[in-house]
């Protein structure tokens, strides 16, 4: 299956355990981001493991990556966020309404 769009890609990258966790961490970290160290420390996963999900984060616009020297800051894009968040909510408690080829039988 292919993800076309920017809400499904985020989405699907959201649906691992791990990147979940390194996500939330992200957005707990705010404007300022953590470098792949601070992550590694606070979630104690393997540099290889953090590097393949923060890739697949990056891929999927959730974040962006800055290299300051030698360290690379990881940040949430808040606007992609946002967007997805406002996706999932947008329609919120408006109601659905069956047609009677839509009904259970």
């Amino acid at each position: 299956m292919t993800t076309a769009t920017p809400i499904s890609r985020a989405l699907a990258a959201l649906g691992h355990d791990v990147r979940l966790s390194i996500y939330r961490l992200l957005v707990r970290a705010g404007e300022g981001g953590l470098s792949i160290g601070d992550v590694i420390d606070h979630l104690d996963i393997a540099p290889s493991t953090l590097a393949h999900h923060l890739g697949t984060l990056v891929d999927a616009g959730l974040v962006t990556q800055e290299k300051q020297g030698r360290t690379v800051i990881n940040r949430v894009d808040y606007a992609v966020m946002h967007n997805t968040v406002s996706f999932l909510t947008s329609e919120c408690c408006c109601g659905v309404s069956l047609s009677k080829s839509q009904t259970a039988a």
